[in-house]
């Protein structure tokens, strides 16, 4: 970049920094060792989800140092902070993961809050876990201040008897286990193998499918979200994100220029088209409702029925993030879509180009078959499919990604739990039937509070080879591990009287992935008649964060987001 002067005149940091007022301000930055000219530099926030929770964090404060190294090298001031994270791996199967969504929120309002009360002029955030990747990209929006997106990269596979494996194959095991179809001992050293490195989980689960809809959306650098967390080149593009955030500042290209209504259509097409995470159908809402921007679960239910599946990733296929980078990457994945009539080529990118500009290079790789041509797609219908019915009003998520066109559509009586414990209970213990739909209800944003994943349950019972023999409804959600008929963020939610909470057992439920029908063979009288003895039920969360996050969460049909979002606003951030 060339050398250039940045006029403080129109950036946060005068606040903090300029005139003879801001003498106290200054002697803190002089204690930190920085010289008046970095003062008199932009200061770039430097945002990371780091901790040692687990192995998707783990490489970012390393990669915040490249990050930093660029923006010093292009005239800017880097100013480093940490924000949490909750990694689901961890949290997953207990309480735990009643924290997990709600981390989102708190992601967001912790990077919102450090860049306030310092008045940074722009942003380069850090992610590596689920929730962390669209929390820190509502942020961005939220701020719109110039910003560049950075995911840590994911895993390396882990090998197992000679065969590639993930973490998924590790809670499958625990089914396998469960029936006796795997012994202590190949448990044991599967779970020694299956996570080898850094980095976050290394299918298309939910990290990956947000770090596909960072570059897609625009807030990414093209390449930068497939490298794997340990390979040396994603230093590489840390060091450029950071001097790139400086030419942002100096263009003032913010996120709500690059984050329109066609940037969230191709980020939700992206989704689809690689088989990509049901929670892909609620972070989409959340990001757009930061801009002031309606973009509801219904909206990307559209956008995910007519865009080919094309990408064939684990869990539904083969190859893991690893193998797609390394045959063209997300930019491959892109520029079929593009080439065959389904992105949106005109949307502004944090390079300064138009995602059309970015893909101009980019050759098809006919060596390959990790991502098919999208005129020769996977199926014809996204890895994702929106449902709707009596049962769902506010509609319902299923991934059907690998999932065979007979099993698309399922029948069978249902049986009720009112949290996840119990259904994992009668799941080890096989006391189900074949043919059942387990409900699992009281889970929602509200009602869990948090709208756990339930990947525990649904690997228990691929791992007991019943994947496909019985389907599963929540109002809560699922790991972008689940797979079989797995039915999400099912609204309204119990907790507020949704119809999930008013079946019984025995009552038949129609799921049809391929016309959208959540249904319960029901009338609307019976439903009422039901809905006058129902009664809310009570949780243990009566404080602290959970019980905050809870009074204020909203339904997952608009994202579960907690504040009156961009369209509500009387001023921006950016703009004071």
């Amino acid at each position: 970049m060339d050398a250039r002067v940045f006029d403080k005149s129109r950036l946060p940091s005068r606040h903090v920094s300029v005139g003879p007022a801001r003498a106290p301000h200054r002697s803190y930055y002089y204690a930190m060792g920085m010289t008046a000219r970095q003062i008199s530099q932009p200061f770039v926030g430097v945002a990371s989800c780091w901790n040692e929770a687990a192995p998707c964090n783990i490489s970012l404060m390393r990669q915040a140092q490249a990050v930093k190294k660029g923006v010093a090298s292009a005239q800017g001031t880097p100013r480093e902070f940490c924000t949490i994270t909750v990694t689901d791996g961890i949290a997953m199967g207990h309480q735990g993961m009643k924290s997990s969504l709600a981390s989102r929120e708190c992601i967001a309002d912790s990077v919102e809050l450090t860049m306030r009360g310092h008045c940074y002029d722009a942003l380069v955030g850090l992610a590596g876990c689920d929730k962390s990747l669209p929390g820190m990209m509502m942020a961005m929006v939220r701020l719109n201040v110039p910003s560049i997106f950075i995911y840590g990269g994911s895993i390396l596979p882990g090998t197992f008897k000679g065969k590639p494996v993930t973490v998924q194959d590790v809670f499958e095991a625990v089914g396998k286990h469960s029936v006796g179809a795997m012994s202590d001992e190949d448990l044991k050293e599967l779970e020694e193998a299956a996570c080898p490195s850094s980095g976050s989980c290394g299918a298309q689960f939910t990290a990956n499918t947000m770090a596909t809809v960072a570059e897609a959306i625009g807030l990414a650098l093209p390449y930068s979200c497939g490298a794997p967390a340990p390979y040396d080149v994603r230093d590489t593009f840390c060091y450029t994100a950071g001097e790139m955030v400086m030419e942002l500042i100096a263009r003032n290209i913010r996120p709500r220029d690059i984050v329109t209504r066609k940037a969230l259509e191709n980020a939700a097409m992206v989704v689809a088209a690689s088989g990509g995470s049901t929670n892909g159908a609620l972070h989409l809402p959340a990001i757009a409702h930061e801009c002031g921007i309606d973009f509801d679960l219904f909206a990307v239910a559209e956008i995910f029925k007519k865009t080919p599946y094309i990408a064939d990733l684990k869990p539904g296929g083969k190859y893991v993030a690893k193998d797609m980078f390394e045959v063209g990457g997300i930019p491959l994945l892109m520029k079929t879509l593009l080439d065959h009539g389904f992105l949106h080529g005109d949307c502004m990118t944090v390079t300064g180009r138009t995602i059309a500009e970015n893909l101009a290079s980019v050759k098809w790789n006919d060596e390959q078959d990790v991502i098919r041509p999208a005129n020769k797609p996977l199926s014809d219908n996204g890895g994702v499919v929106g449902l709707e019915g009596n049962l769902a009003p506010e509609g319902a998520i299923v991934k059907i990604a690998g999932m065979p066109a007979e099993s698309l559509v399922f029948t069978g009586p249902a049986r009720c739990f009112d949290c996840e414990e119990d259904a994992f209970a009668c799941v080890s213990k096989r006391k189900y039937k074949v043919g059942d739909v387990l409900v699992i209800r009281y889970e929602g944003p509200k009602g869990g509070p948090g709208m756990r994943e339930m990947l525990s349950t649904t690997a228990a019972l691929y791992g007991q080879g019943m994947g496909d023999k019985v389907a599963l409804i929540t109002d809560g959600r699922f790991s972008g591990a689940t797979r079989g008929f797995c039915v999400g963020h099912v609204g309204p939610e119990a907790a507020v009287g949704g119809p999930i909470g008013l079946i019984r057992d025995g009552d038949i439920i129609e799921l049809d992935a391929i016309t959208g029908k959540l249904a319960v063979r029901l009338s609307d009288a019976e439903l009422e008649e039901r809905r006058k003895s129902w009664v809310p039920r009570k949780t243990d969360y009566n404080s602290g964060a959970l019980w905050k996050y809870a009074q204020t969460v909203g339904s997952a049909k608009g994202g579960a987001v907690t504040h009156p979002g961009g369209a509500a606003e009387t001023h921006c951030y950016a703009d004071i």
